[in-house]
């Protein structure tokens, strides 16, 4: 049985509950958790409030070797923690492989801006003064965590807050938590100290809970759904908690006519249906200029189709299964309202048939055109393998219908022309835009969303801001007498 991580130790829960882990492909048990408790909670933040004031007077070039050598260490075990997570994950051995990969890379990158941790000198009006700006970091930090990626976006929180001096209480998804507490257990072998890293296993409304109740908690990096976001940004606000929220999406892209089809068709292809559609930044609304729609489609479809859903274990296997049964359920759901409401399936739109699919939560790649934009998979977030297509005359019509969302996390417009790039990036009401590019967020810029997809920024040096205070100091340099300094009041 795995265990949690609490001061550097692998425990069980204090009561002896477990939870069993099972493959979403095959529906076997894969291995069993720790069931936490919230007094399993409290102590695994005690000890990473113990463990604070020591990790944060440790020099951040001390922070970055260390995080470097556990960079390492996850490295050397890539393919070990892979496999693991497609067992529990259910997406392909691939995927997995690339995401422990940017896993590592995430280790890297904070390692590499530990020089930026600079404060900041202000010279004052008077001479004999000057002023200090310095940075602090804030303390315990919980990192809660979505089960479609485990593994890169635990990453891209513990990674800035551990350079920055923090301490950190992880708590996985209640169904991918195996990966996770191997790479924590890799960590913490390359020398973090005891407390600094720990990782707590259960339900969110017991362990995501407490650690959000908890006063010795000061900030919450949490990605998961809109609904639990608010959640957290209300309960958080109890205490004037620190928030960094990671939330729904439904990103468009836009296909002009100018735009190189081909490419056009296989980023639409891989950002809809990579990890089985269950991305936050994943195509979820297509718009196709009228005039080369069929073209595009004749395209696009043929690659859609040749798509081949299985274990995530088979090497053949390009998509996965859904993660679990009730997300399948969500994604039929809304495909048989589209359908309810006039639109057609071009593709896909059942459960494939065959042996190998009786006991996983396999749902057949699907394409549908002519979706009403009052659809379910279009004003909610499409969580799964199902891409509606829209047909529009022009960029003014596509920017309108792609705004015409509560959410704003990523978007994407392929053309040849600057002009109308420019127009789509400076009117699409999103944190992300790219240019003739895949739906890929990347360490070295901030990544977050706007409206109801987020608040704060994870990537980038932008994240580090989220974890340290900034601290105002004045420095006189010839002591101030007391007749001189301003009496009460004034």
């Amino acid at each position: 049985m795995a265990k949690m991580i609490i001061g550097g130790e692998a425990v069980d829960a204090r009561s002896g509950a477990v939870m069993e882990i099972r493959n979403p492909a095959t529906s076997e048990l894969v291995d069993t958790v720790p069931k936490a408790a919230a007094e399993d909670v409290r102590q695994a933040v005690e000890v990473a409030h113990q463990a604070f004031r020591k990790w944060a007077e440790t020099t951040p070039h001390k922070r970055a070797e260390i995080l470097y050598r556990a960079a390492e260490l996850c490295r050397e075990h890539l393919q070990e923690v892979a496999v693991l997570e497609t067992k529990e994950q259910g997406k392909t051995l691939r995927e997995s492989q690339l995401e422990v990969g940017r896993f590592i890379e995430n280790l890297e990158f904070y390692a590499g801006l530990a020089p930026t941790l600079r404060g900041e000198y202000v010279p004052l009006a008077e001479r004999e003064k000057y002023g200090l700006v310095v940075k602090r970091p804030v303390g315990v930090c919980a990192a809660i965590v979505p089960w479609n990626f485990p593994i890169t976006l635990m990453g891209s929180k513990i990674a800035p807050a551990l350079i920055a001096g923090n301490t950190v209480v992880v708590k996985p998804a209640s169904t991918t938590p195996l990966a996770a507490i191997r790479l924590i257990e890799l960590c913490n072998q390359a020398g973090l100290p005891p407390g600094v890293l720990n990782i707590v296993t259960g339900p969110g409304g017991v362990v995501g809970e407490e650690l959000l109740v908890n006063p010795l908690v000061r900030k919450i990096a949490f990605t998961g759904e809109t609904v639990t976001g608010r959640h957290v940004m209300e309960v958080a606000a109890r205490d004037i908690k620190r928030v960094t929220l990671e939330l729904g999406g439904s990103d468009p892209m836009i296909v002009c006519d100018d735009a190189d089809l081909d490419a056009a068709a296989s980023a639409a292809s891989v950002g809809r249906f990579f990890n089985c559609g269950q991305a936050c930044l994943a195509v979820k609304r297509l718009y196709v200029f009228d005039n080369v729609y069929d073209e595009f489609m004749s395209r696009f479809l043929p690659r859609v189709q040749r798509l081949k859903v299985g274990n995530g274990l088979d090497k053949d296997t390009r998509t996965g299964p859904l993660h679990t049964a009730k997300q399948r359920e969500e994604i039929e759901h809304m495909v048989e309202d589209a359908v309810r409401r006039g639109a057609r399936v071009l593709v896909g739109g059942k459960r494939p048939e065959g042996e190998e699919y009786a006991n996983g939560f396999f749902y057949l790649p699907t394409v549908l055109e002519n979706v009403p934009h009052d659809a379910l998979m279009v004003r909610e977030e499409c969580f799964g393998p199902a891409l509606p297509v829209f047909r529009v005359r022009d960029l003014d019509e596509a920017i309108e219908l792609a705004n015409d969302s509560k959410y704003g996390l990523g978007s994407s417009i392929w053309t040849r022309d600057i002009g109308k790039a420019r127009e789509a990036a400076e009117r699409i009401e999103a944190g992300y835009t790219w240019v003739n590019n895949l739906h890929i967020a990347y360490d070295e810029m901030p990544f977050g969303g706007f409206k109801q997809s987020g608040y704060g920024k994870e990537h980038g040096i932008e994240a580090l801001d989220y974890y340290v205070e900034k601290k105002s100091i004045v420095i006189a340099t010839t002591p101030v007498p007391a007749a001189s300094a301003p009496k009460k009041g004034e």
